[in-house]
């Protein structure tokens, strides 16, 4: 009997493609080593569904390596067990997957459809099953549907997709040969100065992304806000009031301010023109991963890598099309009315679902992104076989009510200017109403059309000035980043791809190089960077990045090779950290001052100790191991001034004071938990108070 290894990416995908290729739908399932797989057996076949877990190998220095010496230029890729402790799972997995390879025919690489799927199946068909990479065939699909999935099965492509695999390889090993000789540059230079271990790290994609941020803070440092004036009115036509602007936005004098308000406060204009323009809004565009990910953050405030987690578990839930997508189309191949036809047994999508199908001719607005190995993110008209998360739920909702936005008609909305004139001075009054709700309806909470409706007015109307008042204000300092606008300036600057730029900002965060949802810079950002533009300029050069991104992108069409772009590295990387090792010293010098003065930081609280005026700071018992705010005065002035701070979480100081008592505010977090925002001196009067009443 002939038999067939089929090699998934994930194990729930594995269980999707063994129910949709077994005839009874429920397949013989198996384990080996703790690692689940499936059995189909026919009279002539037998069929074993199998998966990784993510990445099963990985780059690491060849042979035995050093963790701390640099620079490191021989690479090999081996197994994730023998490069990371703790990974006895994944070795388990291969060992399984090795085994179940013995006596197999043919082989088949089912990952997910993208420059990782391609790799990770790769590799385990290259070394967990004897070399079988060059014989293997591959599937290619979207969603994780029945249908689709057998469709795929039925037209195997006759070979893997090598120049996916190379440009996933090269990926990996430029990145490998950035990250690990830069980084060991900078930690072991700060280690061999200060003999105090701190995990620095940067790289090709990391050092041009946190400078971005370092820039931006820049310019909020050095902002100087400049002041200009406002006018604010309000007239009264025909009984009722209104708000009405002046015809210029801004006035650079307070005098010139105060001239209009004179001219115009107590005043009756008259009404010299009506003017109104009708406006048609386009649907929106399907989603592809980043926008995706940046109304998720809009709306919901989840992070980028939080978003596509939520999506990846959707789409292994069969309810959505594979998320790590560039594209904003939506071929009809993939069956518009089937799609809605199946969101319409779904009770809060069924009434717009319907409305979209008596519709005879189905159109999506799509935009300009393409990606050829799949559509746009869109869901399966699959009905959800468990209860969502509230998470899952609202990405859910987002995803599906953007599928159905982007079938629906124009909105219009008609915008009408009234222009007043009193005294030569002239003033706007506007309204707007929406004559056509159209795709805006479908999208609804997420898209919302205000209306200003104004009254019946007709030309040489009396207008009532009732209040004029001159406003000054100031120039206000560019806005910080959020994730969701730091990841669409990474997409537009072409930087890292649609499946790293969430792990990059994550990265970042870790290694406390930003802060704050309102991404703040800290003072080892600062210093990173001014390194790294003192001593290897090109490695942060946004332009040199995105050469090297085009010479990836290259590879997966063929028109590169991925020898060359490797030889390419290492020649520009080996001068770069030959200079980096020549200036170990003065490097590790400035680093651990930066180190130091930041940790000094974050344990050291605003107000001065209310006993004897001396800096607060968050100390660790060494008797108890127990945290608390003490003042630093406790040896000098044997001061024993002290407050509670909760035993377990992340903790923030916050530069939040706190509105009862000004007392600096504090943050902690609990893995699953909201974060918990306090006040020690608030709870520790309360907790003094409670005891008092107690003890009385």
């Amino acid at each position: 009997m002939r038999a067939t290894l089929i090699i998934c990416e994930k194990p729930d995908a594995a269980l999707h493609l063994a129910e949709a290729l077994s005839e009874s739908g429920k397949p013989l399932k198996r384990e080996k080593y703790g690692a689940p797989y499936y059995e189909i057996d026919t009279k002539d076949e037998r069929t074993i569904v199998c998966s990784a877990i993510g990445h099963l190998y990985q780059v690491d220095t060849k042979g035995s390596p050093e963790r701390r010496h640099y620079p490191v230029w021989d690479f090999a890729w081996k197994p994730k067990h023998q490069v990371e402790k703790g990974q006895r799972r994944q070795e388990l997995w291969l060992k399984a997957i090795t085994e179940l390879s013995r006596g197999v025919d043919t082989y088949i690489n089912s990952c997910d459809y993208d420059v990782e799927g391609s790799l990770i199946g790769y590799m385990i068909l290259e070394y967990a099953c004897n070399g079988a990479a060059h014989i293997a065939k591959r599937m290619k699909f979207s969603t994780l549907t029945e249908k689709e999935l057998r469709e795929a099965y039925a037209n195997l492509m006759p070979r893997l997709d090598f120049p996916l695999v190379n440009a996933g390889m090269c990926r990996h090993e430029v990145d490998w040969l950035y990250g690990v000789n830069l980084s060991r540059a900078l930690t072991e230079s700060a280690y061999k100065f200060s003999q105090r271990y701190s995990t620095l790290s940067t790289g090709r994609v990391q050092g041009p992304t946190l400078r971005f941020v370092v820039e931006r803070e820049k310019e909020i440092m050095t902002f100087v806000p400049v002041p200009y004036w406002t006018i604010e009115a309000v007239v009264e036509i025909d009984g009722r009031e209104m708000a009405a602007e002046y015809q210029i936005e801004r006035l650079e004098t307070n005098r010139q301010a105060e001239e209009v308000v004179d001219k115009s406060s107590g005043r009756t204009g008259t009404v010299e023109d009506l003017e109104s323009k009708r406006y048609r809004l386009v649907p929106p565009t399907p989603f592809d991963l980043s926008t995706l990910q940046a109304e998720a953050y809009r709306h919901f405030g989840f992070p980028p890598t939080q978003s596509l987690g939520i999506a990846e578990r959707l789409y292994l839930d069969a309810l959505i099309s594979y998320p790590r997508t560039s594209s904003q189309k939506l071929p009809t191949t993939i069956g518009y009315r089937e799609v809605l036809s199946g969101l319409s047994k779904i009770p809060q999508y069924e009434k717009y679902s319907n409305t979209l199908l008596s519709v005879e001719a189905l159109r999506p607005n799509e935009g300009k992104k393409t990606d050829p190995a799949h559509p746009a993110i869109y869901p399966t008209g699959v009905s959800p076989k468990r209860r969502l998360e509230p998470r899952e739920q609202k990405v859910f909702d987002l995803i599906v009510k953007r599928f159905i936005a982007t079938f629906g008609s124009a909105a219009i909305r008609e915008s009408e200017k009234v222009t007043i004139k009193v005294d030569n001075q002239t003033f706007f009054v506007r309204g707007s109403r929406i004559l056509n709700k159209g795709w805006t309806e479908f999208y609804e909470p997420y898209s919302k059309l205000e209306e200003i409706i104004l009254p019946p007015i007709s030309v040489g109307q009396k207008a009532a000035f009732k209040r004029v008042s001159a406003q000054k204000k100031f120039t206000q300092p560019p806005p910080r980043y959020n994730p969701g606008s730091l990841l669409r300036l990474m997409e537009e600057e072409n930087i890292g791809t649609k499946a790293t730029r969430a792990e990059i900002l994550d990265t970042l965060y870790r290694r406390g190089y930003i802060k704050g949802e309102r991404i703040v810079a800290t003072s080892l950002a600062f210093k990173i960077t001014e390194l790294l533009l003192k001593y290897c300029p090109r490695v942060i050069d946004v332009a040199f990045t995105r050469e090297l991104e085009g010479m990836m992108e290259r590879i997966e069409s063929g028109q590169e090779t991925r020898e060359r772009v490797i030889f390419e590295t290492v020649e520009h990387l080996k001068p770069v950290i030959e200079d980096l090792k020549a200036n170990e010293a003065e490097i590790g010098k400035e680093l651990t001052k930066t180190i130091k003065e930041m940790k000094m930081a974050e344990i050291t609280l605003r107000p001065p100790c209310p006993q004897c005026g001396s800096q607060l700071r968050i100390i660790r018992s060494r008797r108890s191991g127990k945290r608390f705010i003490g003042c630093s005065g406790m040896w000098k002035n044997n001061c024993r001034f002290g407050l509670p701070l909760p035993q377990f979480g992340v903790l923030t100081l916050l530069e939040k004071d706190c509105r009862e008592c000004g007392f600096q505010l504090i943050q902690v977090k609990t893995k699953g938990k909201r974060p918990m925002i306090s006040c020690p001196k608030c709870f520790q009067a309360k907790r003094q108070s409670m005891t008092g009443s107690r003890s009385g």
